[in-house]
């Protein structure tokens, strides 16, 4: 079963955020939009690229009235020493979670049992805590948050205009779609 459109189930985590310790939970996703990134570890290899990427946008998801949330399957105490070492986490301002127990991992369905890791997935989430886009990928392939934020977006689009699509590589202020028995065969 998908997870599109389910809400997000009831979780208690740890996370470093902004030089403190603060505890994140599903009440946490609710009342603006979230962007859920999980990576397997702190301290690997593509993981730091991809804290960076979103780093490097994240005034972007601010604009967007959006949170973003790093997980991986270590402890918050990780998270510290992640962010105070290595340059390119370091420019992280979004909460660093830590998910040592695997709620999170089982929970949104990335969890790799063999390794005790989580596959690279990213979830967009509305603010009545309902996952409206994800993508799971293998963990040797690093994402470019520039889709995750063109998802967002239109997601954002499509939630404040009912019976309006979004076509392929639509981008913020472009065409949407109406879709109608006019349209069937023409496009």
């Amino acid at each position: 079963m998908s997870l599109i459109n389910t809400a997000v189930k009831p979780f208690k985590a740890n996370a470093f955020h902004n030089g403190k310790f603060i505890e994140v939970t599903e009440a946490s996703l609710k009342g603006k939009w979230s962007v859920v990134i999980f990576m397997p570890a702190a301290f690997t290899f593509n993981c730091p690229t991809e804290v960076e990427d979103a780093a490097n946008s994240y005034a972007e998801f601010q604009k967007a009235n959006t949170e973003v949330y790093i997980v991986t399957t270590d402890t918050q105490f990780s998270h510290k020493v992640w962010h105070e070492t290595s340059p390119a986490v370091g420019k992280a301002k979004f909460p660093l979670v830590g998910d040592p127990t695997h709620q999170l991992t089982r929970a949104f369905d990335v969890h790799i049992d063999e390794e005790g890791l989580a596959l690279r997935g990213t979830f967009i989430i509305n603010p009545e805590g309902v996952i409206k886009t994800l993508e799971i990928h293998s963990n040797e392939i690093a994402r470019d948050v520039s889709e995750t934020l063109r998802k967002l977006k239109a997601a954002q689009f499509t939630a404040a205009n009912p019976g309006q699509v979004c076509p392929a590589k639509w981008k913020e202020g472009e065409k949407t779609i109406k879709p109608s028995l006019d349209l069937v065969g023409k496009i």
